[in-house]
């Protein structure tokens, strides 16, 4: 496996970034890159602080709360849950995260605004969106999204930001530009049921779909292998 150099994978992914946002006639910081650092040492975080990136992306639990300790120094880094979020692990996420993006029953919701401590500021949520609807995947479908943010407004201790999800690959940019698109209007329909809400973040779009997710309005781009290189092959893990 080929040596990463951070410098050159974060200035490429940027550039992807600008050009995308520029070609979608968007303003220059409507959206950011969110760096997935899941299985990746804390060593390389903090490299990728060090070239100005703030926002990290954690999967898996235990391995994120370690990295958090080795980088307590780096009191700036905002960090992001965006795996799968078992009601077992919601304490520990609601103690030391600053966004989650995997919230999709109120259940969870619910724990994470009881668990948050009251000396931290709101907890930022996003609901995730089975936007293409497969069995295999989490999330809330479309026709179940309005009463859950219902719900999720009414919590103390959280903060509703917006939608995420993950839609099925797709081979061509028309058809990955569909599912964001529902995911976008989607989100417009929230913002006009819910106007006193802070509904501002999509959270889509990965390394091989950046531009079609900005084309429509992605917010927060979730990437990985871009910056940080090609991943070990996924093994079974307990501590999601």
């Amino acid at each position: 496996m080929p040596e990463v150099v951070l410098s050159e994978t974060f200035a490429a992914a940027r550039s992807r970034l600008d050009a995308a946002l520029h070609d979608a006639g968007r303003e220059p910081q409507a959206a950011e890159l969110l760096a997935v650092s899941k299985t990746k040492p804390a060593a390389m975080i903090r490299e990728a602080h060090g070239l100005g990136q703030r926002q990290f992306g954690e999967n898996y639990l235990q391995e994120a709360l370690d990295k958090q300790a080795e980088l307590a120094d780096l009191d700036d880094i905002v960090w992001h849950f965006i795996g799968p979020l078992q009601s077992n692990k919601t304490r520990q996420v609601a103690e030391h995260f600053d966004w989650v993006h995997s919230v999709d029953r109120e259940k969870i919701a619910r724990r994470l605004a009881e668990q948050r401590p009251d000396d931290r500021p709101l907890l930022n949520i996003c609901l995730q969106v089975n936007i293409s609807e497969e069995a295999s995947k989490a999330g809330v479908t479309l026709e179940a999204l309005e009463p859950l943010v219902e719900s999720v407004l009414a919590l103390p201790g959280v903060r509703l930001r917006g939608l995420m999800a993950i839609p099925a690959p797709s081979a061509t940019a028309a058809e990955q530009r569909a599912p964001f698109a529902r995911l976008r209007e989607a989100l417009d329909g929230l913002k006009a049921r819910f106007p006193e809400a802070e509904l501002d973040t999509l959270s889509m779009g990965m390394s091989d779909d950046l531009e079609a997710a900005v084309a429509e309005g992605a917010t927060l781009l979730r990437l990985g292998t871009a910056l940080f290189g090609a991943r070990p092959r996924p093994t079974q893990r307990s501590d999601q």
